[in-house]
């Protein structure tokens, strides 16, 4: 059985690509030191998390899937940002707690899990309380979530396609699909349903978020389906309606246009006749580039 967290032949994402990142760098185009963009106080996540105090956002550089839409793609693709120690991530944890945050909240951290893992433990024994949220782009292996166990929260995964033909086109991975499903129902094993305190703000549980593309509106459906017969109402569905055309997709013809009005009131209603309840959507100004946060290093 492999060791998922030996970084001398590196398999904790779906890629396997076995590298030695103790000095190369994996798929993820990381070594194994951590490396971030930025900790800030985000306020615009879905309204349980944000709230009225911001969540304690720390953006991973790298990324496990490429993407070719992506909004981040300075520091996931191109990877934008700086190392830093473990100890010194445990730091910026207590850090964001004292700015009365209402969650931490680790942005596409699954490439550098093992050492995230330590970070919050020493966190943790220095004072961490407020809930701790995973924000993944939901391409991650199951053996590597149960390292989270007990330490995670709130888990904020995409579910991006449900073809695996879309996936491989747009993410260069057709095994997309059954690695997100097993990741997010290990998710809502280790969490349970939803558990929000007087005031509305989530302390445990899932939210499963799916960036609508264009001409994918199917493809939305069949994930909502899935959502639907194996989560219920336990979850919410964060619907995205703010797809830009940026990075790869401006050159790619199909992806090149915003979402129509018709395709994201197609799949808000589809949302609605198959039962669920539990959901938030978006206004159509959403889709503006000035609410990808810029990635200059602060509270590193």
């Amino acid at each position: 059985m492999e060791n998922i967290t030996d970084m001398s032949h590196c398999m904790l994402c779906p890629r396997n690509c076995g590298v030695d990142r103790r000095n190369s760098t994996g798929y993820c185009k990381c070594t194994d030191k951590i490396k971030a963009a930025l900790a800030s106080v985000h306020m615009w996540e879905e309204p349980p998390i944000s709230g009225t105090r911001g969540s304690g956002t720390v953006f991973f550089s790298g990324c496990s899937l490429r993407c070719v839409f992506c909004q981040n793609y300075d520091i996931s693709q191109e990877n934008n940002g700086i190392e830093i120690t473990t100890e010194r991530l445990s730091d910026i944890f207590i850090e964001q707690q004292n700015r009365n945050v209402h969650n931490i909240n680790l942005v596409t951290a699954g490439h550098f899990l093992p050492q995230v893992v330590y970070a919050l433990k020493i966190a943790k024994k220095k004072g961490l309380k407020i809930p701790v949220v995973y924000n993944s782009g939901g391409y991650e292996k199951v053996e590597a979530l149960k390292l989270l166990d007990g330490l995670v929260d709130i888990y904020i995964p995409d579910i991006k396609f449900f073809s695996s033909e879309i996936s491989k086109k747009y993410a260069s991975c057709e095994n997309y699909f059954e690695y997100a499903s097993k990741a997010v129902k290990e998710m809502f094993r280790q969490t349970g349903g939803l558990q929000l305190d007087d005031s509305g703000i989530m302390k445990k549980g899932i939210i499963i978020r799916h960036l609508i593309l264009p001409g994918c509106r199917k493809d939305a459906e069949k994930i909502l389906d899935f959502i639907k017969g194996n989560f219920g109402n336990d979850v919410y569905v964060s619907l995205l309606n703010q797809y830009t055309p940026m990075y790869k997709a401006t050159q790619i013809k199909e992806l090149n246009r915003r979402l129509t009005t018709f395709e994201y009131q197609k799949v808000t209603d589809y949302f609605l006749d198959i039962g669920l309840e539990n959901g938030f959507v978006q206004e159509k100004s959403s889709a503006q580039k000035k609410y990808t946060p810029i990635f200059d290093h602060k509270g590193l």
